[in-house]
């Protein structure tokens, strides 16, 4: 039997490591994506910012520009799709099934200061790229420094 000195320390910190790890744990992920799904279909999409956009881009196969529905309310993107099965295959003829056809949805929080009104969808090759442009108030601006000092090619 081997005795153990007791250091309380060790034991807040093994508690503290525990509790982030319930959290940070998949137990939860579904309570934040819940808002995002639609018949339990979640499609993945990547959301990045240039100087003149913000640009969403989403992996959408099977679907079709007609089957979108894109829209931007104030600071909200909304972005919904129906996926149809092409062809007729048994469920038992499945040796393994990961694509499902049906309705998704996915609802973001933008950063203000965009231009809903001119935004832009793309559908290629089954990727959706959404290009929302940036304000002017927003854009980044150059500011030209101007030297006082001198006069003519002298100081002062």
């Amino acid at each position: 039997m081997n005795i153990v000195r007791w250091e309380p320390l060790r034991e807040r910190v093994g508690l503290r490591h525990a509790v982030d790890r319930l959290f940070d744990d998949d137990f939860f992920r579904p309570l934040r994506l819940r808002e995002a799904e639609v018949d339990g279909h979640y499609f993945p999409l990547d959301l990045y910012h240039t100087p003149e956009a913000v640009v969403a881009r989403a992996v959408l196969p099977g679907v079709k520009s007609e089957d979108l529905e894109i829209s931007i309310d104030g600071n909200t993107l909304s972005v919904k799709a129906n996926s149809r099965k092409e062809g007729e295959v048994k469920e038992e003829s499945y040796l393994r099934r990961e694509w499902h056809p049906g309705n998704f949805a996915r609802i973001l929080t933008l950063p203000t200061g965009l231009r809903g009104d001119k935004a832009e969808a793309d559908l290629e090759d089954g990727v959706l790229t959404l290009t929302i442009p940036k304000a002017e108030e927003i854009k980044p601006k150059m500011i030209k420094v101007k030297n006082k000092g001198l006069v003519e090619g002298r100081k002062k």
